[in-house]
């Protein structure tokens, strides 16, 4: 009898364990890759998009052959408000940047502290687009990826990774909006002027280019949504 029993529960385990994995390795193995790793995060990342795109779409439907009155009222305000939450095209005269790590050759002979200041970090990235916003940007997008309010942006290895998918350097950051003011805020930020001065330092060189155009386009963003939203307490009477 207890043949049957243990094989009915390795059954069980089997089954529990596959709905648990919901495809993917339990126990994956170390990743030598980093490239491999970044492809395959933004493979995962592709397919859970074209999900949800595909229920918003669902959703989107459904909603509209609602007839409530304040159903209607809700989707005209916020139809009001896709242009500012970054849900819609823009164009316009404005800037673009490109960073990047200094040359090589420059990194392998620095070390500590010097080396470090010839890498694009995190908060390199994140002040530029900051001094951007201040000078009144209309939208702003780094590689080709329109920023929203939810977006973060994290640093990993020579990487950035912007909801969910990395992108490899050079960084090259667009922003929509009055140029000399844009140009006005970037001068006057701290932080971004001594990015600049060592970008400027041929002992440092770690890479800066800034551009103007007049024809430039920010895309509607197209990424997921994490989006969450408060409850007012309830109370008794």
């Amino acid at each position: 009898m207890g043949t049957p029993l243990v094989v009915l529960a390795c059954g069980a385990l089997f089954v529990v364990s596959a709905l648990n994995s919901d495809g993917t390795d339990l126990r994956p193995g170390r990743y030598n890759d980093l490239s491999q790793l970044a492809a395959s995060e933004a493979n995962r990342y592709q397919r859970l998009e074209d999900q949800v795109h595909s229920l918003t779409t669902e959703v989107n439907d459904l909603t509209a052959q609602v007839s409530d009155t304040s159903v209607r009222e809700l989707r005209r305000r916020a139809a009001t408000i896709r242009g500012e939450a970054g849900f819609s095209k823009v164009t316009g005269e404005g800037l673009t940047i490109t960073m990047s790590d200094a040359p090589d050759s420059l990194i392998q002979q620095a070390s500590g502290d010097d080396a470090s200041r010839m890498v694009v970090h995190q908060q390199d990235v994140q002040a530029v687009v900051n001094a951007l916003w201040h000078g009144g940007a209309e939208a702003v997008t780094i590689a080709g990826q329109r920023i929203i309010s939810t977006t973060g942006i994290k640093c990993t290895g020579s990487t950035i990774t912007l909801q969910g998918v990395p992108y490899p350097q050079p960084f090259v950051i667009e922003a929509v909006g009055d140029i000399s003011t844009l140009m006005s805020t970037l001068d006057e930020d701290s932080y971004v002027s001594l990015y600049r001065a060592q970008a400027a330092d041929p002992s440092i060189a770690i890479g800066w280019d800034l551009s103007s155009s007049y024809d430039l386009t920010a895309p509607a963003y197209a990424g997921l949504r994490d989006l969450n939203y408060a409850k007012p307490l309830t109370t008794s009477g």
